[in-house]
């Protein structure tokens, strides 16, 4: 039967349910982690602009950074959401395993990586007094990585195997340790940045050791425990599988971190505002995220119950979500936003600036929504390289280049940059959506070997 006689109105309502129920957890669950980075801003702020730009660049580098590590937790993700649909938990135990000894590689490798780079930032032109204060945060943020990646791979397993709330309630932990300890360090202690990143540090490593506990003592875990044995050749495979997808996830994280660091050749004022929209941005993206988690989830699930013709229901209903969120969040930015950037800011140049970059950012928001959504659902059809090459080509190719002609060679400044990176968000929103479409047209099997 052709995919398309399958896609009628019914069949799609009938999974918008489902994806509302899986994304509400994920969404609430993810925004924990962006809300200790809202944390971290408004605890910041009363230091001054240049702290609150020194976290920026620190913020910048690190979206880079997780960008890359997501790839391995996506795969950890699907490897267990289509060992679940179709029942084999001897297969889930295995991909989680693997999956957490690939955590601990990627984690500790993106640390060593991030300290790595600090020296290139004065290179690539950063303000000299950020970078003057910048270090001791920048290496507690570095190390801070090891224990997100780890937690997000357990987490992989409470969200595919529908235990979606343990999983908010474990990723809260961490914003509950965070707020008095940020206060504590920050202030109390008077250790400013440093106390900010240390506060990170431990928070995520509540979270982390709360989720092993979890998944060692619940009952209803048991059948994920079993003792499998750690195959190196599973790691390697699932490496393997992962390293496109870290490839373009990091080049989609690294596109927007390059418009953090042409931010700063304008200045601290423009980082400051850069990193105001980037927080309460990346909060608001938790839903869209949460709903192409979902996505993912699903349809990965679908496919390891050969429940092919669901595929496409399931993104319509999922963009049906999306669009809806996304053009709320716009309204927000586009009518709030200079009473936004006053709550994070009282420097009245940030606060301009911040003003106009919601305004910018509100208006990107529908087509940023719906290239996550449709990348989260080519991801649980385990098509990796394709979307790879999309995302570079509409980041690198196309969305860089814009943004430097736009700020500095046309003069636009800040204004620009963002222009010119909504023009890779709309090529990307174009071309996943089709790739997707392309591949629901004939069997799964054949389009993956691609």
């Amino acid at each position: 039967m052709p995919f398309q006689s399958l896609t009628n109105p019914a069949t799609t309502r009938a999974e918008l349910m489902p994806v509302i129920r899986l994304s509400i957890p994920l969404m609430v669950g993810l925004a924990a982690a962006l809300l200790i980075g809202v944390v971290d801003t408004a605890m910041i702020s009363p230091l001054g602009t240049v702290p609150l730009a020194a976290a920026g660049v620190t913020t910048a580098v690190l979206i880079i950074m997780i960008s890359a590590l997501w790839g391995v937790i996506t795969v950890i993700s699907v490897q267990i959401s289509q060992a679940h649909g179709a029942d084999n938990f001897a297969r889930v135990a295995a991909a989680l395993r693997g999956g957490v000894v690939l955590c601990l590689i990627g984690g500790s490798a993106g640390a060593l990586l991030m300290l790595a780079l600090f020296p290139l930032l004065k290179p690539l032109g950063q303000p000299e007094e950020v970078l003057t204060i910048l270090w001791p945060y920048w290496v507690s943020m570095a190390l801070w990585m090891i224990p997100f990646t780890l937690f997000f791979g357990l987490k992989s397993l409470f969200d595919a195997v529908e235990w979606p709330w343990t999983a908010v309630a474990l990723s809260y932990i961490g914003v509950i340790v965070n707020i008095p300890a940020n206060y504590t360090f920050i202030h109390v202690l008077d250790m400013g940045l440093l106390g900010a990143g240390l506060a990170s540090i431990l928070s995520q490593c509540a979270s982390l050791v709360a989720a092993a506990f979890v998944l060692l003592r619940a009952s209803g875990l048991a059948p994920y425990r079993q003792r499998v044995s750690i195959s190196w050749a599973n790691v390697k495979e699932q490496g393997a599988e992962a390293m496109p997808l870290c490839l373009g996830y990091a080049g989609e994280g690294g596109a927007y971190a390059i418009v953090g660091v042409m931010m700063g050749w304008l200045g601290a004022e423009a980082l400051a505002a850069h990193q105001i929209v980037n927080a309460l941005a990346g909060l608001a993206y938790m839903i869209p995220l949460g709903v192409a988690g979902a996505a993912s989830i699903r349809i990965g699930q679908a496919v390891g119950r050969d429940h092919q013709e669901r595929l496409r229901p399931i993104l319509k209903a999922s963009f049906a979500l999306v669009t809806f969120w996304q053009i709320l969040v716009a309204t927000l930015f586009i009518m709030a936003g200079r009473h936004l950037a006053a709550t994070m800011s009282t420097d009245q140049v940030v606060i301009d600036l911040a003003t106009v970059l919601f305004f910018i950012v509100g208006l990107l928001q529908v087509a940023d929504g719906i290239q996550g959504t449709a990348l989260g659902a080519l991801r649980g059809m385990s098509d990796m390289r394709r979307p790879t090459t999309i995302t570079l080509t509409a980041y690198w190719v196309l969305a860089l280049p814009a943004c430097y002609a736009f700020g500095f060679l046309f003069n636009l400044g800040a204004t620009g940059i963002w222009l010119g990176y909504t023009l890779g968000l709309v090529v990307a929103a174009v071309a996943l959506p089709l790739r997707f479409w392309r591949l629901t047209n004939v069997p799964i099997r054949a389009e993956n070997n691609e």
